[in-house]
């Protein structure tokens, strides 16, 4: 909500309108749950500004966390009031307009990832989200920007692609050829692939 920071949101609003989406993590719909994720007075802080967006005009989109115990459909019912409550336009049935990440434990024994898997799950490479997304994220004390292929990935080393989209692009060796991303990582198949989890805000079609 900082002055500069919402003159530049503006800016972004009138160049790219619903081409762009704002996805918000939002942990809980409830105070309480919220804030055993954020801290204190993180609720009400978070609510304000996605209230914010919505007025200016922006395309929304939350992220929220199902590792209470509840059920999916509870989740999305709870915010679906809330969205209604403050008005925003999100549809909670939507898993583009609210993705509900599970909790992730990297020590998981799972499943490899084959090329036959894509056949079984009717699913195919180009939808998972780090086909043709990535994520740039200056971490807390850190001088420098690091592009990443995931939201799930934030601090892990070596799904590092570079300080640029550039650098990104023509990442190669390790977890990566050619830009391209090697599914290695516990993640990718407990909730991309074999998960049926879905990061990504929308479907596009190739121009």
């Amino acid at each position: 909500m900082r002055p500069r920071i919402r003159s530049g949101l503006l800016a972004l609003c009138d160049s790219y309108g619903d081409r762009l989406t704002i996805r918000v993590s939002l942990d809980h719909y409830t105070k309480t749950l919220h804030e055993t994720e954020r801290g204190a007075d993180a609720f009400e802080t978070t609510l304000d500004g996605i209230d914010w967006l919505a007025w200016v005009g922006f395309k929304l989109a939350l992220a929220g966390r199902t590792c209470w115990g509840e059920s999916e459909a509870d989740a999305r019912a709870g915010y679906a009031a809330l969205a209604l409550e403050r008005d925003w336009p999100i549809d909670a049935a939507d898993p583009g307009a609210l993705m509900l990440f599970p909790e992730l434990d990297e020590r998981a024994d799972v499943p490899e990832i084959t090329e036959q898997c894509w056949g079984i799950l009717g699913k195919r490479p180009a939808d998972v989200m780090c086909a043709s997304s990535r994520m740039v994220v200056k971490r807390k004390g850190s001088a420098r920007l690091v592009v990443l292929p995931c939201t799930l990935l934030p601090y892990d080393a070596a799904f590092e692609m570079g300080e640029t989209l550039a650098e990104a692009a023509r990442a190669d060796g390790g977890m990566f050829e050619e830009g391209a991303v090697k599914l290695c990582h516990p993640h990718c198949a407990k909730f991309c692939v074999l998960g049926a989890g879905r990061c990504s805000v929308q479907e596009t079609s190739p121009a």
